[in-house]
C-alpha cells in the first residue's frame, strides 16, 4: 500500500489517503529499473548541455533521500514551485543534506526541456526517454503537476513514500526534510502548539511593529484595538484579475456588516485587515486607497509568516479569526460568495443555520428551468443528487449545495442567479454570453501568465484543467481549484 499526502484546508493537518501499490527497498537495482532503462543506466547532471553529454550514475543515488519531481515549463503553478524547490533543494545541499532530486518532464519539446533545466541544479530523466517518464507517471499515478514524490533510502514501510512533496515544501520547507513520518509528525505538534496559542497580537504583530495603517497610510492603529473583534484578514493584490472582482463586494458586505452591528448594539464589532501581495509600493498605496480598512505596511515580513502559516493557497483569500484571536474558518471568501453578509459570523453553527435555510427554501424551488443564456433544460440538484461544490456559469462565483445543472454538459448556476425562460428566447443570450466567455478566457491567459512573477509564490491559482496536460485530475484537487477564481 502507498499513502498519499494530501491536504485538509480546514483543520491544518496534512492527512494520509491509502493508494494501490507496493513497497520496496531502493536498493541499486531496484534505482536502476526505477530511472534507468535497458540502454540507460544514467541520469543528466544540472550542468548537461543541449547535447545531453553529463551524466551521473544511477547508482550514485543509493542511500540518498530522492525526490521525484514531474513538472513542465509551460505550466505557471510549475514555474512558481520550481524556484521554491530550488531555494529549498540548495539549501539542504548546502547542509550536506542526503538529499537528491530527479526531474521527470512533461514538456513539449527538447528546447523547452533544455530551456527549463537549465537553472535546475539537480538531476533529470533524458527528455527522449519517454518510456521511463510514462513508467514513472503510472507508477506513481500522476494526475496534476507540479508533483513531488518523495522516496526514502529504506522504502520498506507503507509509509516511506509520500506524494504530496508539494505540499510539504510549500508548507514546511527545508524543515520538512528527511520527509519521514517521524518528522512530520513532529512538524505537526509544533503547528498545532502554535494554533492553540494563537492570539490577534501574535498574528499581526512582529518585534519591530505593534501597530496596522489605516486609509490615509500615515496614521497608525494599534493592533491590541482588535482584541475582542472578528477580524478578517484579506490576502490580496491589483495585479490579480479575481481580486479586484472581489474587492468591491468584499467592501460592500463589511459595510453592511458594519452597519447591522452599529443598528444591534452590544460592542460586537468586524474589521478587514488587508495583507497585500503587490508589487510595489505604488500599486499597494493605490489599491489600498479602495478600501475602507486597515493594513499590514507593505513589505511588512508578517504577511509571508501568515501566508505560510495559514497554508494561503490562491488569493485572493479571507481568513477570519473570533473575538478570541482563534481562527474560525480559511474559507471567509466562499462564505461571503455563498451568503453575503448572513455568513457573519462565518461559524459553523451559522453556516449550518444558513444551510438549513437553503434546504428549506429549495423546497419550493422549480425542479427544473430554462435559463437565458444557454440551450438546454437546467435541473435542480444538491451535493446529494449529483451536485457538489461549482463555479456558477452566470455570476462566476463558486457554489455549493443547491444549483440548476445542465444533465447534458454540466452547465451550472446557482439557484439565485436563475432568469428563467422559454426555450426559444434565449439564443441572443447565448451568443452574447459565449462572446463574454471568449474575453473572460483571455483574461485568465493574461492572469496565469502574469502570476508567475508574483512576490509570494501562488500555488493553484492558475485553472489546473489546462489542455496540454493529459492526466486526470483527483477530486479533491478539483474541489480545491474550484474556490480558486
Amino acid at each position: 500500500m502507498k499513502v498519499e499526502m494530501n491536504l485538509d484546508n480546514d483543520s491544518n493537518n496534512l492527512v494520509q489517503a491509502p493508494t494501490n501499490g507496493n513497497s520496496e527497498k531502493l536498493s541499486p537495482s531496484t534505482l536502476s529499473s526505477l530511472l534507468g532503462s535497458k540502454d540507460r543506466d544514467y541520469l543528466l547532471c544540472s550542468t548537461a548541455a543541449a547535447a545531453e553529454t553529463d551524466q551521473v550514475k544511477i547508482s550514485d543515488l543509493e542511500g540518498k533521500v530522492i525526490g521525484i519531481y514531474f513538472s513542465a515549463n509551460w505550466y505557471p503553478p510549475c514555474r512558481n514551485f520550481n524556484r521554491v524547490l530550488i531555494g529549498v533543494y540548495e539549501q539542504l545541499k548546502s547542509n550536506g543534506s542526503n538529499f537528491e532530486i530527479v526531474f521527470v518532464s512533461s514538456d513539449e519539446d527538447l528546447d523547452a526541456f533544455n530551456n527549463y533545466r537549465e537553472n535546475m541544479p539537480w538531476l533529470s530523466i533524458p527528455f527522449s526517454d519517454l518510456e521511463t517518464k510514462k513508467a514513472l507517471n503510472r507508477k506513481y499515478d500522476v494526475e496534476s503537476i507540479p508533483c513531488l514524490v518523495i522516496l526514502q533510502p529504506d522504502n520498506t514501510k507503507d509509509d516511506d513514500t509520500y506524494y504530496d512533496g508539494v505540499e510539504l515544501i510549500y508548507r514546511y520547507g527545508v524543515d520538512a526534510f528527511p520527509f519521514t513520518k517521524e518528522k512530520l509528525d513532529e512538524l505537526r505538534r509544533e503547528e498545532k502548539r502554535k494554533h492553540d496559542s494563537q492570539t490577534v497580537t501574535n498574528l499581526l504583530t512582529n518585534p519591530e511593529r505593534d501597530y496596522l495603517l489605516d486609509q490615509t497610510i500615515t496614521r497608525k492603529v494599534p493592533v491590541d484595538s482588535l482584541k475582542g473583534k472578528t477580524v478578517g484578514l484579506y490576502l490580496s493584490a491589483q495585479w490579480c484579475m479575481p481580486c479586484v472582482e472581489f474587492t468591491p463586494k468584499l467592501i460592500s458586505i463589511y459595510q453592511k456588516i458594519k452597519q447591522a452591528l452599529q443598528e444591534k448594539g452590544g460592542g460586537e464589532d468586524f474589521e478587514i485587515v488587508f495583507v497585500s501581495n503587490d508589487r510595489d509600493q505604488s500599486s499597494f498605496e493605490s489599491y489600498f486607497g479602495t478600501m475602507p480598512w486597515l493594513a499590514l505596511p507593505f513589505r511588512d515580513p508578517t504577511a509571508r509568516t501568515l501566508a505560510k502559516y495559514f497554508d494561503v493557497q490562491w488569493i485572493p483569500c479571507l481568513i477570519i479569526i473570533g473575538p478570541d484571536g482563534k481562527t474560525v474558518t480559511k474559507q471567509g471568501r466562499n462564505l461571503i460568495n455563498l451568503y453575503q453578509e448572513n455568513a457573519y459570523p462565518f461559524t459553523d453553527a451559522k453556516v449550518e443555520s444558513l444551510e438549513k435555510e437553503l434546504e428549506e427554501a429549495a423546497k419550493s424551488l422549480p425542479r427544473s428551468e430554462y435559463h437565458a443564456g444557454h440551450r438546454h433544460l437546467l435541473t435542480l440538484v444538491s451535493e446529494g443528487s449529483g451536485g457538489g461544490p461549482f463555479i456558477c456559469c452566470d455570476c462566476e462565483e463558486q457554489g455549493s449545495g443547491w444549483a440548476y445543472q445542465c444533465l447534458e454538459c454540466g452547465y451550472e448556476v446557482h439557484p439565485r442567479c436563475i432568469r428563467a425562460v422559454t426555450p426559444q428566447s434565449s439564443i441572443e443570450d447565448r451568443i452574447q454570453l459565449d462572446f463574454s466567455r471568449q474575453i473572460r478566457d483571455v483574461s485568465h491567459e493574461r492572469f496565469s501568465a502574469d502570476m508567475a512573477t508574483s512576490p509570494i509564490p501562488a500555488r493553484n491559482q492558475a485553472n489546473e484543467a489546462s489542455s496540454k496536460f493529459p492526466y486526470k485530475k483527483k477530486k479533491e484537487r478539483i474541489v480545491r481549484q474550484v474556490f480558486c477564481f
